[in-house]
């Protein structure tokens, strides 16, 4: 692309190379693989390279730590290759395929590695941030190599005991060479974060930009212990019977019903320190006053706002608004609803509850909807795409438990009988967005994206331009309100 020129200067925006540093089974494809998750949900378009599948590949059998010693020029010749294979695509997939950030998953021990990374980096114009994962705890390897290391394609056909010494070995390979990163001397001009004993320490060093200080207290916030969470909508509402959607109404009886199949279900978990959330709406707060335990409101966790369109029938939405319904149905995902809004606005909304509930340990979550939708795509790894259609119905609990590169998901039915609020994606819906499709827009209708101007690549043309489109000593006048907007519907509260 013609502004990624090779040694030029960065972009504010330019796209990102994450280099994970650390010894095996330091939780470093743990780390990829959750940053990753939380970057695409929040709209960060992110991929994982992870240099151990390029290897795999490229030498189908393997047979011993052999391979990683480091007087071993054949395997350091192979995994120097890998690593290179993987750059080309990290390139590929930043310059041409639309991502902003890749996640280079490999131990990066030496400096030399990762000089050459930053090399690469610098060719191609993108930022580099180092997550360097040290660990010393000889309890905590072991757990990570018994989880995750053992089950490894890697291991495939030998038993648990020969394959932890094998990989404790391949460990010693590694340390014998490593270098780790150093921010108060040799890498102090990098951006990094060391994170020390799986989140007990941390030391930053030079954040570069917004998306890294985000990185960095995404990281601040998670942690390994076990824990459970739970997912689930309030009971049955009136509105529910009714059709309608949004509003503040109570429940139905058989939403009082779930309330109570739900407290007994809570006492038979048997949970140590449960927290509950709720929403700020009557129907959440309800349901949770049946479990008889104290609770916490979010106004974050209240139910997508319909707008013009609340405390209406899709029925009605379709007779009165039927280019906004139209319009909902071509991309879910990005369509706001005047003085409303979208699921992407949603996903902006809750994310203080992924981080405090990544802090956390077990947490009831009595929600909505498309609050459920949202939070369930967070976990799951869904895309924007499938997120507006994920089916949670009332009266079921989504059990989430973390597991070691994703989260396993049980669906626990309450057998209270309840209407079925989900509406399936249509054919048209499916066949892609249109093109003319109003994306993010506070007012019922918006003009197309304007023609994008040339770039301007030199001060004086800069200038000479300037002056040619503005008549002299005209003052420039700052608009106190955007074309089209409505002032009372942009101050609604959400």
């Amino acid at each position: 692309m013609p502004f990624r020129k090779a040694c030029g200067p960065q972009l504010t925006n330019s796209p990102t190379v994450i280099v994970m540093v650390g010894l095996p089974a330091r939780g470093k494809t743990y780390i990829s693989k959750k940053l990753t998750r939380y970057l695409n949900w929040i709209g960060v378009p992110t991929k994982v390279f992870n240099v151990g599948e390029y290897r795999r590949e490229a030498v189908k059998h393997y047979s011993s730590y052999d391979f990683f010693r480091p007087d071993n020029e054949e395997g350091m010749n192979v995994r120097k290759q890998c690593a290179l294979a993987a750059l080309r695509d990290v390139k590929l997939y930043l310059s041409e395929e639309g991502g902003q950030i890749a996640v280079f998953d490999a131990t990066n021990t030496t400096r030399e590695r990762r000089g050459m990374v930053l090399n690469f980096a610098r060719e191609n114009g993108f930022k580099v941030f180092f997550i360097e994962s040290v660990c010393n705890d000889p309890s905590v390897v072991a757990t990570n190599v018994m989880a995750v290391k053992l089950s490894s394609p890697d291991y495939r056909d030998c038993n648990s005991t020969d394959a932890m010494e094998d990989f404790m070995n391949r460990i010693n390979c590694y340390q014998a060479s490593y270098q780790p990163l150093d921010p108060d001397n040799y890498d102090r001009d990098v951006s990094l974060i060391k994170v020390i004993d799986v989140g007990r320490r941390f030391l930053v060093n030079r954040v570069q930009d917004h998306i890294q200080s985000r990185i960095v207290y995404y990281l601040m916030n998670i942690h390994v212990q076990p824990r459970t969470i739970y997912l689930c909508r309030h009971g049955e509402s009136e509105f529910n019977l009714k059709g309608k959607i949004g509003g503040d109404s109570g429940l139905s009886n058989r939403g009082k019903k779930f309330a109570s199949a739900l407290n007994k279900f809570v006492e038979e978990q048997n949970l140590k320190d449960l927290k509950i959330w709720t929403s700020q709406l009557k129907r959440t707060i309800q349901t949770a006053e049946a479990l008889k335990l104290s609770y916490e409101q979010w106004k974050a966790l209240n139910e997508i706002d319909a707008g013009v369109c609340e405390e209406m029938t899709y029925e009605e939405i379709k007779e009165k608004h039927p280019e906004e319904f139209a319009l909902r149905d071509q991309d879910k995902y990005y369509y706001r609803y005047p003085s409303g809004e979208s699921y992407q606005d949603l996903v902006q909304r809750l994310e203080p509850v992924i981080m405090e509930l990544e802090r956390q340990e077990n947490v009831l979550v009595v929600c909505h909807q498309a609050v459920m939708r949202c939070l369930l795509a967070y976990f799951l790894d869904k895309s924007a795409a499938e997120m507006p259609y994920l089916k949670c119905p009332l009266h079921t609990v989504l059990k989430l438990t973390p597991v070691a590169y994703g989260c396993r998901v049980e669906s626990i039915c309450l057998n209270v009988e309840a209407v079925n609020t989900h509406r399936d994606q249509t054919e048209e819906a499916k066949k892609g967005p249109n093109p003319l499709m109003r994306r993010n827009s506070v007012t019922p209708l918006a003009s197309p994206e304007p023609t994008k101007k040339p770039r301007i690549n030199s001060f004086d043309e800069h200038v000479a331009s300037s002056a040619a489109a503005l008549p002299v000593c005209m003052s420039q006048e700052v608009p106190t309100q955007l074309p089209g907007q409505n002032m009372n519907s942009s101050q609604k509260q959400s």
